[in-house]
């Protein structure tokens, strides 16, 4: 449990210091299937899961930014990228724990930036990974004498299928093929299981953890499910296949390394490998297959992906405190909302197509449809019995839904109409300008996860945060005017074209950085952690 822990703790860290980065870097696999490998392989190493990068890619799929057949691309490079982590990890790095607890801490607990601070939980989760891998080998130790492991470890040794359902299993179980390979490995080393059964065990994790993908994606619509199904079939078939291979002949596993963990490691990094040199040249035919076996009318709700289905209980306007926090349910939706139309306006803005920003611009509506319920909602709450409280409660939630719908406005009318401009006149930012907006808009939908976490959970520290990144976007602002006149002094060509473009981004995205960080202002005014003004007083 450790283990699970502490691989989950560190791809926490990475997706809250660089998830629109690596969401990003994931949405680019679209110009290539090569790049699609390298991107997948990357963003696996850093978030230590073949399976987290599938979640996303079939998010970029559905949104019709990522084809099948690039998708498929990805998802090879995540798996070989996953296996790169279970190798830096099985390396005996004790040494390193007790320098990456004392930093990692201290970092976590000690510094205000967030991206220091996600270091910091970075570091610490790695530490937790080596320690329990060094818990994994104390404890199975005293399995070499007992005396059922052998029989155990005879049949799973003799029966090679049995030993690869097993693997499969335990790695849907742990929801990681990271973790599971990394156990049986440890075993492998302390010889409690011989490596005829432990690298069938490693094949059969990574058919479990491909089956991780589908199970997690089944509820999502037809073209997020066709990446999951088609990256299946890929891992099912290259495991019976290796698995035939690996009993047919003799691997020259010795030369790699005289350990049994290393050589394990290493046949789960070929056998990636090979399936990425392998399938990538077969994901047309692949997503030809999987377009087949799910049709176009296996999913009724593809014809209206964004459909809301309100959380407003018109039951409960007797209980107030239930009726507000359906209420708040709904907002959170909402937000939910305006933030998967903002995640790729950075990606429309420098090479969408028209038909990918009108689908963007198309949930607008929706976001409109529950602003305006909430607001019936709540009106007619107010005419029940409210305490005080209650009542400023139901007008803090009708003044957070209005900024959520302007700032929906501002994604879809500004950002999202500008898009379509830069992409007909066939202008586009200078590349430095492009990475100042780049980081802004990470910053944002870093801001707009925080604030949902906010309106949810009303905690006092996180709405500080909230205000005090309100006040830092203020100051990004300035240097991203200040730099973009730099390049217009020096005349550079991008720069001209883009000025009037590259400025209203930048405005664009502050007001919707600051209309999801009022949320906080009545928790800090609760606790009288707000001035009155800014302004000095007059003498």
């Amino acid at each position: 449990m450790l283990l699970l822990y502490a691989v989950r703790m560190v791809r926490t860290g990475f997706e809250r210091s660089t998830g629109p980065a690596l969401r990003r870097s994931i949405s680019r696999a679209a110009s290539g299937r090569v790049v699609g490998v390298f991107s997948g392989m990357t963003v696996a190493v850093m978030l230590q899961s073949a399976t987290a990068v599938t979640v996303l890619a079939a998010g970029f799929a559905l949104s019709g930014i990522l084809t099948t057949t690039a998708g498929l691309a990805v998802l090879l490079g995540a798996d070989l990228g996953s296996a790169l982590v279970v190798q830096f990890l099985v390396f005996d790095l004790s040494w390193l724990i007790p320098l990456l607890l004392a930093v990692g801490a201290w970092l976590f607990l000690k510094v205000g930036n967030r991206t220091v601070k996600q270091t910091g939980r970075i570091l610490v989760g790695i530490a937790l990974v080596l320690i329990s891998l060094q818990m994994i080998g104390e404890s199975t130790t005293p399995l070499k004498q007992a005396q059922f492991m052998p029989h155990i470890a005879a049949y799973l040794a003799s029966d090679i299928f049995t030993a690869l359902a097993v693997g499969a299993l335990l790695a849907f179980l742990m929801h990681s093929s990271v973790a599971t390979v990394l156990m049986v490995a440890a075993f492998a080393q302390k010889a409690v299981i011989p490596l005829e059964a432990a690298i069938p065990l490693v094949l059969g994790a990574n058919i479990g953890a491909g089956f991780v993908a589908l199970w997690l994606t089944r509820g999502m619509d037809r073209k997020a499910r066709l990446l999951p199904l088609g990256n299946f079939i890929f891992r099912f078939a290259g495991a019976i296949a290796a698995l035939l291979i690996v009993t047919s002949i003799q691997l020259p596993l010795e030369q790699v390394s005289s350990l049994p963990a290393q050589q394990l490691v290493a046949v789960h990094i070929l056998f990636n490998l090979v399936l990425v040199l392998v399938c990538v040249p077969l994901t047309s035919p692949m997503a030809w297959l999987v377009e087949r076996i799910l049709p176009e009318e296996a999913s009724a709700s593809e014809t209206e992906p964004n459909a809301p289905k309100s959380a407003l209980d018109q039951r409960v306007f007797d209980v107030p405190r239930l009726a507000l926090a359906s209420a708040t349910r709904e907002l959170l939706r909402m937000g939910e909302q305006v933030e998967a139309m903002a995640r790729p306006v950075m990606m429309m803005l420098e090479n969408g197509s028209a038909t990918e920003i009108r689908r963007l611009q198309q949930m607008d509506r929706n976001i409109n449809v529950i602003h305006s319920d909430i607001k019936l909602y709540i009106a007619e709450l107010n005419r029940g019995k409210l305490t005080s409280e209650e009542a400023e409660q139901s007008l803090e939630l009708a003044s957070f839904a209005i900024n959520l719908e302007r700032a929906g406005d501002l994604v879809s009318k500004n950002l999202l109409e500008r898009a379509l401009r830069l992409q007909k006149s066939g202008i586009s930012f200078s590349k430095e300008g492009q990475l100042e907006l780049e980081n802004m808009h990470d910053r944002v939908l870093a801001n707009m996860q925080l604030a949902l976490n906010v309106l949810v959970s009303g905690d006092v520290a996180s709405a500080r945060e909230l205000i005090a990144e309100k006040d830092m976007m203020r100051q990004i602002e300035k240097t991203c005017h200040e730099q973009h006149l730099d390049r217009l002094k020096s005349r550079m060509p991008e720069s001209i074209e883009s000025s009037n473009a590259h400025m209203e981004v930048v405005r664009s995205l502050k007001e919707i950085n600051s209309l999801f960080a009022i949320v906080g202002v009545p928790i800090l005014a609760r606790e009288g952690q707000l001035r009155d003004s800014r302004l000095v007083p007059a003498e």
